[in-house]
């Protein structure tokens, strides 16, 4: 009891086609291919561009650097 079975599934879908019809399914199953694909090479591309604009590293301050701060206060 309480969830969903294949015959409701099945169900679902006819009602989905009948709204929607075959055509219109299958362009918006491609579309939606499409983004996923375009997503996906987003992704792969994102850690390549952050590897070439990576900054130098900070270096952290000394001891008496911070020291020397905190004597002006």
């Amino acid at each position: 009891m309480g969830g969903i079975g294949i015959t409701e599934l099945l169900i679902i879908a006819a009602i989905v086609v009948l709204l929607f019809g075959t055509k219109k399914l299958r362009s918006m199953g491609s579309d939606l291919g499409s983004a996923v694909k375009g997503f996906r090479k987003a992704m792969d591309e994102e850690p390549e561009e952050a590897k070439r604009e990576k900054p130098d590293e900070v270096q952290p301050k000394s001891a008496s650097s911070a020291q020397n701060h905190q004597d002006k206060e």
